[in-house]
């Protein structure tokens, strides 16, 4: 075993894991893929979004900017929300919001209503990923925080695979407003179980008390967070990787297919989901490799963001005016590793931080990845306007957002590992000392 993978052994204090610690995580993340339900719900309720509230296109995409910058923007005040009242208060408060938001979108009569309760939406969804992450981290022993992460991944993008082939199908069956409340039944349910049966932590794992004095205690979460470089780091690493397939997949993935590549609308929704089938797909491969070899973090992460850019490359300057259907299929494929590739941020972010600062931490790294989608998909809005719709020169935006991050992650990464060992030692010399 190197040095490297060191710190991802069994750490003084680990909780034991186990068939309880499964089955209260599993509610938490039942929570998280129904909130991802909600999110991408519509994604394939676009058109018929455009018909019900009479609006254009750069209305229409207002919904989805909007529901990602309430989330984007949310990340830290949740992640201190998570540190200050404990993972059950906040899933609970997230639950209740993204229901009332789902089903105000199912009865809202008006573009305007429809926006607010998609803002909801997005607020009680900020709360949930953050507080299935420290879950996870309450409840499994460090060594299995990559794979336990992927999982939770994995579970949110089986959610948005039903939105995908049966929201799709319901909306043409049954209608607008019973399947968006109908779905909003969805968020019902998992709060029972909410309610009743999750807990924080395993008895005798409880965190150490903190003193919470309001302002000061907020700003010494987030200085205390940031001055981390693996928070840093993770937060880079978050912003590189993810936001070329959220760009694709939550606006203008459809629009380069159809318009720019002539495909069909069934086609292209078929490549979209190809999308979603990748990332569940290598979100298991990338856990576990992560799990046995702590050291492939940067070399995985930047290598998605390499074999990202090249593909994506390849796709808007090949030459001539479309793009054969197998370079198209292998982008689509590549895209989906963008989803496991930004977890690895957290996996820089977790043992850089305490247990009483994960909820921020995670915040932070969170953050990076929204921030580089609102961005992208203002951008390639922009330019698709000033250039009379060249897809060429829009989706050209993401090069410059990947070379930012990947200029961070390198100037941050030794110091981040660096001092990972560092925590690692004190650790391990701690519980020398602790009497028995």
């Amino acid at each position: 075993m190197s040095s490297a993978a060191a710190p991802t052994l069994s750490l003084p204090g680990d909780p034991p894991g186990g068939r309880r610690a499964a089955w209260v995580w599993g509610i938490g993340v039942a929570v998280y893929f129904v909130a991802i339900i909600f999110r991408t719900s519509l994604g394939v309720a676009g058109l018929d979004a455009a018909d019900r509230f009479h609006v254009n296109a750069s209305a229409l995409s207002t919904f989805s900017i909007l529901q990602l910058l309430v989330y984007a923007g949310m990340q830290i005040p949740v992640g201190l929300m998570v540190d200050r009242l404990g993972t059950k208060k906040v899933l609970t408060l997230g639950a209740v919001l993204f229901t009332l938001g789902q089903l105000g979108f199912a009865l809202s009569p008006s573009y305007g209503m429809a926006l607010a309760s998609r803002a909801l939406l997005g607020c009680g969804d900020a709360m949930t990923f953050i507080s299935v992450l420290r879950l996870g981290a309450r409840w499994f022993p460090a060594r299995r925080g990559p794979l336990i992460g992927q999982v939770a991944a994995l579970f949110g993008m089986a959610g948005n695979l039903v939105s995908t082939l049966f929201i799709a199908r319901a909306l043409h069956g049954f209608g607008w407003t019973t399947t968006f409340v109908g779905t909003s039944a969805a968020g019902v349910l998992v709060l029972v179980p909410l309610l009743l049966f999750l807990k924080d932590h395993p008895e005798g794992h409880e965190p150490p008390p903190v003193e919470h004095a309001g302002a000061a205690y907020v700003r010494k979460q987030i200085a205390a967070s940031w001055r981390e470089p693996g928070t840093r780091l993770g937060m880079w690493v978050h912003f590189t990787t993810q936001f070329p397939a959220m760009v694709f997949l939550l606006l203008w993935g459809l629009p380069f297919l159809v318009e720019a590549q002539g495909l069909s609308r069934s086609t292209a929704g078929e490549l979209l989901t190809l999308v979603v089938l990748s990332n569940m797909a290598f979100g298991l491969v990338y856990g576990q490799i992560i799990a046995r070899h702590h050291e492939a973090r940067a070399p995985l992460a930047l290598g998605t963001v390499t074999v990202t850019a090249l593909l994506w490359a390849s796709t808007i300057f090949y030459p001539g005016d479309r793009a054969p259907m197998w370079l198209l299929i292998v982008l689509c494929v590549v895209l989906g590793v963008c989803g496991p590739a930004s977890m690895i941020g957290f996996d820089f972010a977790r043992p850089a931080n305490p247990p009483e600062r994960q909820g921020t931490a995670s915040g932070i790294v969170n953050m990076g990845g929204f921030i580089a989608s609102m961005t992208t998909l203002f951008a390639v809005g922009v330019l698709l306007d000033a250039t009379g719709d060249n897809y060429r020169i829009a989706f050209a935006s993401v090069f410059v957002l990947e070379a930012l991050g990947v200029v961070q992650i390198l100037r941050l990464h030794s110091r981040a590992t660096h001092r990972e060992r560092e925590h690692h030692v004190i650790s391990r010399v701690e519980a020398v000392h602790v009497p028995v």
